[in-house]
């Protein structure tokens, strides 16, 4: 990091994110200190949580959330509606618990069988999920899936009900299951059904430090992290 932006390093950001970006941003975050960047204070909550918490008129300098809701904070006149940025593109896969047998997802006929064979299906109050509830809506099966859906209360990763036995089989973004322990990864939706979530940052119209938010955010999507994002379980956003 060179010295441009020497009057923005002492600054201490304060962010709230979904948990789907925790890890990146944890990774991403210290690589940017250790290069000389300021530091950011970052409280990883339920996506739905976050955006509550914003609304509510909580002081945060950076919102860290699905695209759509960081536009639902800006049409609410609480962030910059140009300082916001993509950050990453989140796929959603599938998991069952470590040890059980593994369904076939290798197609859309495939995963639909295998929903309908779990005694239980996860997934999350986040985008991903009210996407997922509209893939069973379009497979005409929500009604014969009704007591079978367990949807994960906000901040609690899919993945853990997973492990403990709560759920046969679970949907989550692939950057939150990666990391769980007691779980196995089947792999992403196929493409066909693929669910994507574009994640976002802007800016707080109340942010103090703003030269210093925008640094951050010009480093979070520069070429330099794209490594960081594909380890993380997420991808570049295409421009």
């Amino acid at each position: 990091m060179n010295s441009a932006s020497s009057n923005t390093d002492q600054a201490v950001l304060k962010g709230i994110s979904s948990m789907a970006t925790r890890q990146l941003l944890a990774e991403l975050l210290a690589l940017y200190a250790a290069q000389g960047g300021c530091s950011l204070q970052l409280e990883s909550v339920g996506g739905v949580d976050a955006a509550r918490r914003v609304l509510a008129g909580e002081a945060f300098d950076l919102v860290f959330l699905a695209s759509d809701a960081i536009d639902k904070l800006v049409a609410a006149g609480l962030l910059e509606a140009q300082s916001k940025v993509n950050l990453a593109d989140s796929g959603v896969a599938l998991a069952v618990r470590a040890g059980a047998p593994r369904p076939d997802i290798s197609s859309e006929q495939a995963v639909r069988a295998a929903v309908l064979a779990a005694r239980s299906i996860g997934y999350s109050t986040g985008p991903s999920g009210v996407a997922l509830a509209r893939l069973f809506e379009r497979w005409g099966i929500s009604q014969q899936l009704a007591g079978r859906v367990v949807q994960a209360p906000p901040g609690v990763p899919v993945g853990s009900l997973v492990a403990d036995g709560e759920v046969e089989l679970g949907f989550q973004q692939l950057s939150e299951l990666i990391h769980l322990d007691g779980i196995a990864l089947l792999g992403s939706l196929p493409e066909a059904i693929r669910i994507t979530t574009t994640f976002s940052a802007a800016i707080s119209l109340a942010c103090a430090h703003k030269p210093a938010a925008q640094a951050l955010l010009k480093f979070l999507v520069s070429d330099a992290v794209v490594a960081v994002k594909l380890r993380q379980g997420m991808e570049p956003v295409a421009v």
